[in-house]
């Protein structure tokens, strides 16, 4: 499928336990785990380092959520670790952590991100999701929030949407 023309619901958590659960509805309704993408700052901890994956993919570190996001890297695909300026360290699973990793490489590449918007927000428009609410989705990240991203059909969407509904007020379909 094409990253352009697919279609995207984008939730909002404030708490970890509350994106933990409804990631758990899903999988429970069997809505495949591989179109799910989480994204979330976790720096509170007495160490400077969140945590890091080695060679073996084991977890060296983890800071004050380890359980929780041991937890989620094992559901989901593309567990990764990023520092985007300004808008700090974060931590991605599944699609969006693939598709940071392209937006990054083509920076590095020389490929310019263009408009000023930073590597997280280049991806998140990457996968279809419109400028306006990716600055919207940056804002609640600096506030320490979660984003639940389902990606795939319109009646995938549809269907996480209304599983979604049940964990946070802040659900937004992208068709």
């Amino acid at each position: 499928m094409n990253a352009q023309k697919q279609s995207n619901c984008v939730a909002v958590f404030q708490r970890h336990e509350d994106v933990e659960a409804a990631i758990k509805t899903l999988q429970q309704s069997g809505f495949d785990m591989k179109k799910l993408s989480i994204v979330g700052r976790d720096y509170h901890t007495e160490e400077h380092a969140v945590g890091f994956y080695n060679a073996g993919d084991r977890v060296r570190h983890w800071g004050k959520f380890g359980a929780f996001w041991g937890g989620i890297f094992g559901m989901l695909m593309a567990p990764a670790f990023f520092w985007i300026p300004g808008v700090g360290p974060i931590l991605t699973g599944g699609l969006l952590g693939s598709a940071l990793m392209g937006t990054i490489e083509g920076v590095v590449a020389g490929v310019a991100v263009g408009g000023g918007m930073s590597a997280l927000a280049a991806a998140l428009v990457g996968m279809g999701i419109p400028k306006d609410s990716v600055i919207r989705y940056e804002r609640a990240l600096k506030a320490d929030k979660f984003l639940l991203i389902a990606s795939g059909t319109p009646g995938d969407i549809e269907q996480a949407r209304g599983l979604m509904r049940g964990h946070t007020d802040v659900v937004e379909a992208h068709l």
